[in-house]
């Protein structure tokens, strides 16, 4: 269930008491799955190689060239099982890459659609409207109250609306795996779970003008007595820092003034 204006209701409930796994953990999970197998297989292949290539050396006292017919280009040698081995190893590959590709399809599904999972199982959920412009970001909290810094509960699921009011820019925290694209008239969705208080630092991942080396956010993530607090006391007005309609240009100005 969003929450609604004014404040944020009381009980809460927190991510892994609902099961919730946060996109950090499924993605980190995917790179882990991918890194052992891979590692694994390229092991096995390189040792089969080795082993094969010291078997089967050529040594003149002991193996002299046989006088046999060659297999022409296109058959497969009649000695070596009529290529039943060649035949399960592109058996066992098309196995494990057909399971990797189903597994991680059904995996990023997850993510996609978990917020709206989570919203009809009754998971409180913070809702942020995030407003790309040039070169900054706008946060918008379902209260109205907006603001230049992305302040969120630590063990709550926040889903971003992020949209842009210029040109086509891209939000994105990379500690927690968030990223999404911000089009101007168009909104797209992503949403994440911070475990735990600390700092960290979105930034802009679509080239949109001079600034965008200088386009980032804070991101505070808060115990969640302490965003309650800092909630209650916002009165739903821009707070200082933001861009408004008619500021966007002076706003730009002095970013660049002062850069430099």
């Amino acid at each position: 269930m969003p929450v609604s204006g004014g404040g944020l209701a009381a009980e809460v409930a927190l991510a892994g008491a609902g099961g919730i796994r946060a996109p950090a953990e499924v993605f980190n999970s995917i790179f882990v799955v991918f890194l052992g197998l891979g590692t694994l297989v390229g092991t096995v292949v390189i040792a089969y190689t080795l082993y094969n290539a010291y078997k089967y050396r050529y040594r003149e006292d002991r193996d002299p060239a046989p006088d046999l017919d060659r297999p022409e280009l296109g058959e497969l040698p009649e000695s070596g099982g009529k290529g039943k081995k060649l035949f399960l190893s592109f058996g066992l590959s098309a196995v494990i890459v057909l399971s990797l590709i189903v597994w991680t399809y059904g995996t990023l599904l997850y993510v996609e659609n978990r917020p709206a999972e989570a919203a009809q199982e009754g998971t409180e959920i913070l809702d942020v409207h995030v407003e790309g412009y040039q070169f900054g970001w706008n946060f918008t909290y379902p209260n109205g109250h907006t603001t230049g810094t992305l302040r969120v509960p630590a063990n709550r699921m926040v889903n971003l609306t992020v949209t842009s009011r210029d040109v086509f820019h891209n939000f994105g925290i990379p500690e927690l795996r968030v990223k999404s694209d911000a089009i101007p008239g168009q909104t797209t969705n992503a949403w994440f779970v911070a475990e735990e208080p600390t700092e960290y630092t979105a930034n802009c991942y679509e080239l949109c003008g001079r600034g965008h080396s200088y386009m980032d956010a804070e991101v505070v993530v808060m115990e969640p007595e302490a965003f309650e607090e800092w909630y209650a006391s916002t009165n739903g007005t821009a707070a200082n820092g933001t861009a408004s309609e008619s500021g966007d240009e002076s706003h730009s100005d002095l970013e660049e003034a002062a850069r430099p």
